[in-house]
This record gives structure tokens, C-alpha cells and sequence, in this order.
């Protein structure tokens, strides 16, 4: 529980607003030392294009989504701007799209959700450049003749700038904020050398992270392509053979539920199977290929901790997790670099992570995961773990491992059908090629991380005078 005491004139310049949240997010501190800061400073409404109508949301409208992408627009949900991978984000009518021209949103925005948890803030990349965006999502639009967008991202982005973004939220349930609340938000200004710097960064990030999503999608096309086939896409996956009223013979008493011996889930692997392939299990390292063991979660200092992440926040460009002491935990919360992790435990929204694949290296090798991720760990001497993964992410492996689901309300795999489930098998210098572009990939995206962190760290030490 947080608590202060504020001086009576806190409460008269925030116009006698008695509830917490300007006060205790320190959006007030913030005013204050850029109050005091030499710096010329504007309002984001005089650095926007088109003034004030430069910060918008789409407004509210209900939304018709669909499958098929000959159909649909990709939809950023308040969430998916916080993604690394964007191929899963969930479709919305094109004609809806095109009828909404606010949803559609442009590279250099900033972009800052403003119900539920507000203040979270992304740069508009431009693999984003576009798709439509819910209206939970703030639009800050820069006039680039007056300010560079990667600085004002930086600025919005910092621990100055976010407190004052999340200070002027309202409501008692969801949280809100509209955008004449960070209209006359103060913008402090530093010459051509800061500003340029910190948006050559941002810009920079946002381009590596946009090769990220190309490189993870042309592994996975190579790896289909090689063995003479074509990952399947959402439309063609529901075009399919419908999954009631089929007859089929089982040869073992392994399971009796219909899901796992639907037509559209035998038809995908016997079209894997006549190509070159291998199962699953042969892929990987032997005792592996099941979900974490469980534990107690005991909140520590993070010097004394792991970053347990969990699945939702393990698809984000930046995950976070609340930190667990090492010592209430097994070894089987880490995982060796090159693991493949799949949601292991949900339900079948179409719109739901579980069976969605991610893909540990670098850093994030340092962080704890929780037991709700499928471990896949590749066996080397048969195939790279890059290569896997491109098949792991793919929509063909996405519907497969829901095939083979258990359970009742929350699903998990089936050990016997999971260990069977086909993989496309190319030559080894194909392998190889292909586990080259993911790690590639990954290097680019944490590298896109790190130059994020240094135009925000840039701009900081100019407003407290380190430059």
C-alpha cells in the first residue's frame, strides 16, 4: 500500500483532484524539476501534426473480426503494440478497416494505451505501418518539421515523461486517460545534438526489430519451401474439413477424444509426412519436451531473484515479471539458450497464446519461466535449434499442437501425440541456413532493445543535466 502527504498546493494545481493518482504516480515531482529545468520547454499539442488533433484514439466501434487474411486487416490490440512478433495479432473486416481510416496507424507514431494499464508506450515500427489499432490506444502523431519522432517517443518513453502520462488517469474499475489530458504535457527542448541522437536510436531500433519479424518469416517460409512444402494460414486452416461427423480407427486406447483424429489435424500431417520428416521427439533432447515442474512464487529483492515470466509476457518486446527468490525455485525455472517455449497451458480462442512458440537466446536466457511452457530443447546433433523453432512458430505447428490437446477447460498436450507430431526435415546445409536467420533475427531484436535504452537514458541525463 503506498501513502504520502502532499502540500495543499499539489491539490490546487491539479484543479482539487482527490483521488491518489496524481500524487502518488509522481507525475507532480516530474512537473516540478522540468518546471525548474533551463531548457525551452512546448506542450505535445504544439509539436503534433495538426495540433491538438494530433493526439487521438480511434473511438468506439464494434468490431467484426474474421479468420481469413483475404479478408482481414491486422488488428494491434492495447497488448500487441507491446509484441516482438506481430504475425498472431488478430484480424478485423478490411472493409471495416478501410470504412475506420482512425484505426489505421502510421511508423514514427507514438503509440500509449490509455485504458486498463495505462501509460504502457511503443513506437510505431514500420512493420506496423498500416495495420489497424483498437481505440484503447492513444495516437501521438509528431510534426517531424518541428521535432524528431524518435526524441519524442525517448521523452514519453522516460521516467519524466511516463509519470506525467499516467498522472492524468481517471475512473474507479479501468483506468483512463483521453488525450486532452497530455495535451499541454511540457516537452523540454535540447538543440539538434541530443534530440537527433536519441532519434537516430529510436528509429534505428525500430528498423532492426521490423528485419527481426521479416528474418523469423523467411526462416520459417525456407523451412517449408525446402522439403517442397507451404505453411497453411489461418483462413485455409477453417476452410478446412469440418471437425464433426467423421469416422475414424484407432489403434490404441491412448485417447477416445475426437479433437485429437480430426480430419483437417490427419490431412496436415499426412502432407508433412510425405516429405521429408522426422518426429518430434527424435528432435529433441531426451527428457525433455514437457512443461516445467511447479513452485511456490516468493517475492524477493532482485538481488535476490529471478524475472519469472509468464506466458502472456513472454511474446512482448520487453517482458516483465515479477521477481521470485532463487531459492524457493528448482533449476528447471531456467532454460539453456536455443530452447524453444510453447504456451502450454489454455483454452482455443482463436485470439488466446496457448501453443504459441517463442524463442530463447541472448539475454533472456537470464530470466525464470514459469512451469506453463512446453520445454522444447533441441538435440544439436540432429538439428540446430534455430531450425526447429522456425517450425515451432509456424501456423501448420500452431494448429497441430492444438490438435492434440487434453483436458477439460484448460488444455494441455498429449505426451504420446506431442512425441509423434511430424517436423519438415531438410538437408543439413538448409538446417543450418535457416538456424543462421533466427539467431540473426534475435540478435537484432535485443540489439533493438539496448539502442531503445540508450535514447531514453540519452534524454534523462539531459533534462538532469548530465549533458
Amino acid at each position: 500500500m503506498k501513502e504520502r502527504i502532499v502540500p495543499s498546493s499539489w491539490v490546487e494545481k491539479e484543479g482539487r483532484r482527490l483521488d491518489c493518482g496524481p500524487y502518488l504516480s509522481g507525475a507532480i515531482e516530474a512537473k516540478l524539476l522540468l518546471a525548474e529545468l533551463r531548457a525551452k520547454k512546448e506542450p505535445l499539442q504544439q509539436l503534433t501534426r495538426g495540433g491538438p488533433d494530433g493526439i487521438f484514439h480511434a473511438g468506439r466501434e464494434g468490431r467484426k473480426y474474421v479468420f481469413d487474411e483475404d479478408y482481414g486487416a491486422p488488428f494491434l490490440g492495447s497488448t500487441d503494440i507491446l509484441a516482438a512478433d506481430l504475425r498472431f495479432v488478430a484480424l478485423i473486416s478490411k472493409v471495416q478497416a478501410a470504412a475506420t481510416p482512425k484505426f489505421a496507424i502510421e511508423r514514427n507514431w507514438t503509440l500509449i494505451t490509455r485504458s486498463g494499464t495505462v501509460g504502457r508506450i511503443a513506437f510505431a515500427r514500420p512493420d506496423m505501418h498500416g495495420m489497424a489499432c483498437t481505440e484503447d490506444v492513444l495516437r501521438v502523431v509528431p510534426d517531424e518539421d518541428k521535432i524528431p519522432a524518435g526524441f519524442l517517443f525517448a521523452y514519453l518513453s522516460s521516467r519524466f515523461g511516463i509519470p506525467i502520462v499516467v498522472g492524468g488517469t481517471y475512473g474507479s474499475i479501468i483506468q483512463h486517460i483521453e488525450p486532452i489530458h497530455i495535451a499541454d504535457l511540457p516537452v523540454p527542448r535540447f538543440g539538434d545534438r541530443v534530440e537527433k541522437e536519441a532519434d537516430e536510436k529510436v528509429v534505428e531500433a525500430a528498423t532492426l526489430c521490423s528485419e527481426y519479424q521479416d528474418q523469423i518469416r523467411a526462416a520459417t517460409q525456407k523451412l517449408f519451401e525446402s522439403v517442397g512444402l507451404k505453411d497453411i494460414t489461418s483462413g485455409t486452416w477453417h476452410k478446412g474439413a469440418p471437425d464433426v461427423g467423421f469416422v475414424r480407427q484407432i489403434n490404441s486406447a491412448a485417447s477416445l477424444r475426437a479433437l485429437n483424429f480430426n480430419p483437417r489435424f490427419v490431412q496436415l500431417c499426412d502432407s508433412l509426412r510425405a516429405h521429408s520428416w522426422r518426429p518430434l521427439g527424435e528432435l529433441c533432447m531426451g527428457g525433455t519436451l514437457h512443461r516445467g515442474g511447479r513452485f511456490k512464487r516468493i517475492d524477493a529483492d532482485p538481488q535476490y531473484s529471478f524475472r519469472l515470466i509468464g506466458q502472456k509476457e513472454i511474446f512482448w518486446l520487453r517482458p516483465e515479471g515479477r521477481w521470485i527468490a532463487r531459492k524457493s525455485v528448482g533449476a528447471d525455472v531456467l532454460v539453456t539458450p536455443g530452447t524453444t517455449l510453447v504456451a502450454a497451458r489454455g483454452t482455443f480462442g482463436e485470439s488466446e497464446l496457448y501453443c504459441r512458440a517463442e524463442f530463447v537466446w541472448g539475454q533472456d536466457v537470464e530470466r525464470a519461466y514459469s512451469e506453463d511452457f512446453l520445454r522444447v530443447v533441441a538435440d544439436e546433433s540432429v538439428v540446430p535449434p534455430g531450425c526447429l523453432f522456425a517450425f515451432m512458430r509456424s501456423e501448420t505447428a500452431f494448429r497441430m499442437l492444438r490438435s492434440v490437446s487434453m483436458g477439460t477447460k484448460l488444455q494441455d498436450h498429449h505426451p504420446e501425440f506431442l512425441n509423434a507430431l511430424p517436423v519438415p526435415y531438410p538437408d543439413k546445409r538448409t538446417r543450418e541456413e535457416i538456424h543462421g536467420l533466427v539467431v540473426n533475427a534475435y540478435e537484432k531484436r535485443h540489439r533493438s532493445v539496448e539502442l531503445e535504452d540508450q535514447a531514453v537514458a540519452l534524454v534523462e541525463r539531459a533534462i538532469m543535466g548530465g549533458d
